[in-house]
């Protein structure tokens, strides 16, 4: 098994060819099968002499891959899908070849240091201190969850007294915050939105006043959403950061989507506020072009991080001996890949500029498509997009048949689109996050309707 051996040559050359064949070709839309209908096709897969690779590689290449959908595909416009670049998924192979670890300082310092400038962007991008740092984590419900556990132990410090605690946030916050609630065994404090779908600073003032003037549970959290995975939209960072600062409260963003833009200028305007987040995330595998997964967890003072997720173990003090940093510090995890050097590579090799322009692409293409959606006699726009994503509805349709067009839609390979509601209602939404999605593919599905 762990020889170089003309067997294992021969397999190199056979997963390289199928790797650059999927770079170079468009990539299929595919579908999922059952689990019976698998089982039958390629059998029980596990034996106690083994398929040999060819054979293994030949079941999933021309079976199991089959039945994944390609997150790529330019019709792919569900929940937000991805679309990383040829760079990035390139260099995912060399991460893979390479056995690196991400864990510490000491065991993999130059991956870290390449990750570590990636961080540095998106920091500078928000307008934090030169203090400012973080690290790569599994997705947005890990980012979110380690820095909302850092909030609560700074809050532990200035109320030690309470025994109760509740996160704030909008009632169109990502499922994550509660999960996180969950997981902490505190509460949610959710706040409705304006009828933008925004979050503001004067109501978050007054209902976490009121709160606590009418319960024993303290807030120690404000998390303010900037592109909310429905509809994208950026909550008012300035005043909601505001109210929190107020109140010596945490501020953190969620930005798994749309933080992305920062990096364009045009949009930047969009996200004033950012600046006073004492943590925030972004999610490179979404809008920003590297594969699957990464998250960007940032902390405007990291060392309040590394306070709380340091792990402490007597074969881990050699990795405390200096002040190093150890990428297993600041969120809840100890092994880690090193999930942030695709995204790195990609920037470095491609630039900055090149991801402004491939996000205003992007954000163009969802204009012309809302535009569209507008002059169609069947369908009615939700909302103007603020970001990448088109929400809409469909004269006379209930949720039957929405799903029923949906299914439909993927039947023919036209494209992935599932139902999603808003309000109670159901709605369909472009989450148009690949540069590669023309004006032309949207024409192709509003067609269907």
């Amino acid at each position: 098994m762990h020889e170089f051996t003309s067997e294992v040559q021969a397999l190199a050359d056979e997963i390289l060819a199928y790797s650059l064949y999927r770079l170079k070709s468009d990539p299929p839309l595919d579908g999922p099968r059952s689990a019976q209908d698998l089982f039958a096709a390629v059998g029980n897969t596990i034996t106690a002499e083994g398929l040999g690779g060819h054979k293994a590689l030949e079941v999933f290449t021309n079976v199991l891959a089959k039945a994944c959908i390609s997150t790529d595909h330019p019709r792919n416009l569900a929940f937000i899908p991805s679309a990383p670049s040829e760079y990035a998924n390139l260099f995912d192979l060399v991460v893979g070849a390479s056995a690196l670890y991400g864990g510490s300082w000491q065991e993999g310092s130059g991956a870290v240091f390449a990750e570590n400038q990636a961080l540095r962007w998106l920091s500078d991008l928000a307008g934090l201190p030169e203090s400012a740092g973080g690290v790569f984590v599994q997705g947005g419900t890990v980012g979110n969850l380690s820095a909302l556990v850092v909030a609560r132990a700074e809050a532990r410090k200035r109320w030690p007294e309470t025994t109760r605690w509740a996160i704030a946030c909008s009632q169109e916050a990502h499922s994550s915050i509660a999960s996180s609630a969950q997981v902490m065994d505190v509460e949610v404090l959710a706040i409705a939105p304006d009828a933008d779908g925004k979050l503001r600073g004067l109501d978050v003032a007054r209902e976490i006043d009121n709160f606590h003037a009418t319960q024993s549970v303290r807030v120690f959290a404000v998390v303010a959403t900037a592109g909310t995975t429905n509809l994208g939209t950026i909550d008012d960072l300035a005043t909601v950061g505001a109210a929190a600062k107020e109140r010596d409260l945490w501020f953190h963003v969620d930005g798994a989507y749309g933080l992305a833009a920062l990096c364009a200028l045009a949009i930047k305007p969009k996200f004033v506020g950012i600046e006073k987040a004492d943590s925030f995330i972004v999610d490179p595998h979404k809008w920003l072009f590297a594969p699957f997964d990464a998250c960007a967890l940032v902390y405007r003072n990291p060392e309040l991080a590394r306070a709380v997720h340091t792990q402490h173990a007597s074969y881990l003090d050699t990795l405390h001996d200096d002040a190093s940093w150890n990428p297993s510090d600041y969120a809840i995890h100890l092994t880690r890949r090193v999930r942030g050097l695709p995204f790195w590579f990609s920037l470095a090799a491609h630039g900055a500029d090149a991801y402004a322009e491939a996000i205003e692409k992007t954000m163009e293409v969802a204009r012309v498509a809302a535009e569209k959606v507008r002059q169609h006699p069947r369908l009615d726009l939700v909302s103007d997009p603020e970001l990448s994503i088109v929400a809409f509805t469909r004269l006379g349709w209930n949720a039957a048949d929405y799903q029923k067009w949906s299914d439909q839609l993927l039947a023919d390979q036209i494209g992935f689109i599932p139902p999603s509601s808003h309000h109670g209602q159901p709605i369909l939404r472009f989450a148009i996050v690949n540069p590669w999605t023309k004006v032309s593919d949207i024409e192709a599905i509003l067609a269907t309707l």
